[in-house]
């Protein structure tokens, strides 16, 4: 009996340990067992109705402030990082040179309504001369007629004295008298003939003259007229390169990238600074292609911001999805037609849309990091 006491001792051991042994291998197949349960039903409810990504960062649609005159800069309230408003003055350019270019328009514009004026002037002194000429040409006429009268009453009284010269009834002297006031007489006809053909040229030209004065005026009154209004937009424009002298915000927004001093020379077309519209920001997140199959147009986004943490969320929309993935538009593109080609997942741009409040209340800069999660469902 004594003897049989300690191998009953070890075999009870070796069972108890068995046991608990059976034990431990259960309760970890049932953990095992109930994660991944756990895990089927989240990622049943939860993972397969979202795609996350941290790929995504800050952007905004830039405004660049650009000088579209050239000039000294004479003003430069604005300065790095300052938040400004549309239409707050950021840069002024000396306006001098554009202020004698307005005065110098105005003038010209007098000038060219001054010769417009003359023009009309013109065009009616031209219709009375026309007018006149008519008159001169009815006048050469009527004398054309009477001389022609005189020519024939002259040869009539010259016919009948050589008539009754064979008979002695007028004197040789007589004859010649008549024979002399024919002759004047059909001078007298050629000269009202010759006036007639003058008169005549006048009227033409008179009536050329007036048309080529209508014609400067014709179809438009002062204000209208075509010289008037070239000067007038010649002094539109220089009235609008003086306002230019003075550059303002195109956008609320922060300065960046300023790049202007007191007296600097800025030439027309050069870049001044650039405006960046935090209000306005959203966020291009880079999903990989095969996270895009639901993502859709409207679907609403979570995000968080390394600079807030994850304490303070971020709500969106997706606005829109890139026409190519990144490596499409790259400067240099991947040439895959190779024998040594590598499948690479490829990621597209995906834009996100925020939420005006929340951006005021957390306000974000371009270029940070986000994390983007998208609701599918």
């Amino acid at each position: 009996m004594n003897q049989d006491t300690p191998i009953q001792a070890a075999a009870a051991i070796s069972s108890a340990r068995t046991s608990r042994r059976k034990r431990l291998f259960t309760l970890l197949g049932a953990t095992i067992l109930v994660i991944a349960v756990l895990w089927f039903f989240y990622w049943l409810l939860i993972s397969s109705r979202h795609v996350s990504t941290d790929d995504a960062y800050v952007q905004a649609d830039t405004a660049q402030v650009t000088a579209l005159v050239a000039g000294p800069i004479v003003g430069d309230p604005v300065g790095e990082t300052q938040f400004i408003h549309k239409g707050d003055v950021v840069a002024v350019i000396d306006p001098a040179d554009y202020r004698l270019a307005v005065a110098r328009a105005q003038a010209q514009l007098g000038q060219a309504e001054r010769k417009v004026q003359g023009y009309y002037a013109n065009q009616d002194l031209a219709a009375a001369q026309s007018q006149a000429r008519v008159t001169d040409l009815s006048r050469a006429q009527a004398q054309l007629v009477s001389a022609r009268s005189d020519l024939a009453r002259a040869q009539a009284e010259y016919a009948r004295r050589q008539g009754l010269a064979g008979t002695g009834a007028v004197s040789a002297d007589e004859l010649a008298d008549s024979q002399n006031r024919r002759q004047t007489a059909q001078a007298a006809v050629t000269a009202a003939e010759a006036a007639v053909g003058q008169a005549r040229a006048n009227v033409t030209a008179a009536g050329a003259q007036r048309q080529a004065a209508a014609v400067l005026v014709q179809g438009s009154d002062l204000q209208s007229n075509p010289e008037v209004a070239a000067a007038r937009a010649e002094l539109n424009q220089a009235e609008l390169d003086l306002q230019r002298t003075v550059v303002r915000a195109p956008v609320d927004g922060i300065v960046a990238k300023k790049n202007i001093e007191i007296g600097q020379r800025v030439p027309a077309g050069a870049q001044m600074m650039t405006v960046v519209p935090i209000q306005t920001a959203y966020v291009d997140a880079n999903f990989k292609e095969v996270q895009l199959r639901k993502v859709q147009i409207g679907s609403p986004v979570v995000l968080t911001s390394d600079v807030y943490g994850n304490g303070v969320k971020f709500h969106g929309r997706v606005v829109g999805v890139a026409g190519g993935s990144g490596s499409a538009f790259a400067l240099i593109p991947a040439q895959n037609a190779t024998g040594n080609w590598i499948k690479v997942v490829q990621r597209v741009p995906v834009r996100i849309a925020l939420d005006p409040r929340e951006l005021r209340q957390h306000p974000l800069r371009v270029g940070l990091s986000m994390k983007a999660e998208v609701e599918t469902r």
